[in-house]
């Protein structure tokens, strides 16, 4: 790390940003460097750990750095490039980021399978024997991630806008949030900050002309609003944002994931995605939505499957 007694900032300039980028295999590493490339960041791939010290020689750099980092470098180590970053958290001149990239075991192998390539784990077996290998050898990474996005159901486009929405040098400063929606069926979303359960709520489901569609329709969420308890729910989440969120930017956190979830993830939290998102924005907070399980009934029907039903009972 560096020891030159000059690498400390000069008054009034802001500590250098590097943005370590790392994750499995197949999850968008290449992508995301791309991506903070073009947003002015000086990028380097598939740096080895051992060449960290020199490149950080001398004051800090006038650009913010990029360095991408996996389990195909010589000397890689999960709790090298963890302590790594923990060094040069602690040099004045610096403000380190780990981006960890995840993504879902099923999804990773879907993807080497859909471009037939090697895994570099497990270059002579099985893609799936060297993603659970990458994975469990990724654990304390992951730990340590100071920003996390799943790109299991996003697309390489929505990965780079993603980056845009946290990295752009606009953004710098201001608290982005993600609302989002899931199905408790399916399990907690990768990374959400603040979970809230809809489940109690009225359930569109149980509406054969209701059930089809999702909460983002019109007539899905009036629906849902004759719930007496809807009223003092939508309140309750706004007057718990409204001091929260604040409370966060003023801390320093960059990015929040609120999320919502009921039984199948159609309905009744996606609504409550739409609604809130809308809230946030219309106030003026950088804020974008995902509705997990509608994307990934999306990418079914886009890929020539069968179109599931909605469920949310």
């Amino acid at each position: 790390m560096p020891s030159d007694p000059h690498s400390t900032p000069a008054e009034g300039r802001p500590p250098a940003r590097v943005v370590f980028v790392t994750g499995p295999s197949g999850a968008g590493r290449s992508t995301a460097i791309n991506a903070l490339e073009d947003l002015g960041f000086e990028a380097i791939d598939n740096l080895p750990l051992s060449l960290l010290p020199r490149l950080l020689e001398g004051p800090p750099p006038d650009r913010p750095l990029a360095l991408g980092t996996d389990a195909r470098n010589r000397d890689y180590s999960a709790t090298g490039l963890v302590a790594a970053v923990d060094r040069l958290a602690g040099e004045p001149g610096y403000a380190p980021d780990l981006l960890y990239l995840d993504c879902a075991a099923d999804v990773l192998q879907r993807r080497y399978s859909e471009t037939r390539r090697r895994h570099p784990l497990a270059p002579d077996a099985a893609p799936a024997q060297g993603i659970a290998r990458e994975l469990a050898l990724l654990v304390p990474v992951r730990a340590r991630a100071t920003v996390l996005i799943d790109t299991s159901a996003l697309t390489p486009h929505d990965l780079r806008a993603e980056i845009g929405r946290l990295f752009a040098p606009e953004g710098a400063g201001r608290l982005a949030i993600t609302v989002m929606s899931f199905s408790y069926r399916h399990g907690l979303p990768t990374g959400a900050d603040l979970v809230c359960d809809c489940r109690f709520l009225r359930n569109p489901h149980w509406d054969p002309a209701l059930k089809p569609l999702d909460g983002r329709d019109p007539a899905v969420q009036a629906h849902i609003a004759t719930d007496p308890r809807f009223d003092a729910f939508c309140d309750r989440i706004i007057d718990l944002a409204e001091l929260l969120l604040p409370a966060f930017e003023a801390e320093g956190k960059s990015h929040l994931t609120i999320a919502f979830g009921c039984t199948g993830g159609q309905h009744r939290s996606v609504a409550m995605t739409e609604f809130l998102a809308a809230h946030l924005a219309e106030a003026g907070w950088p804020v974008s939505k995902r509705h997990r399980e509608v994307e990934q009934r999306r990418v079914v029907t886009a890929g020539g499957a069968d179109r599931p039903e909605a469920t949310d009972r």
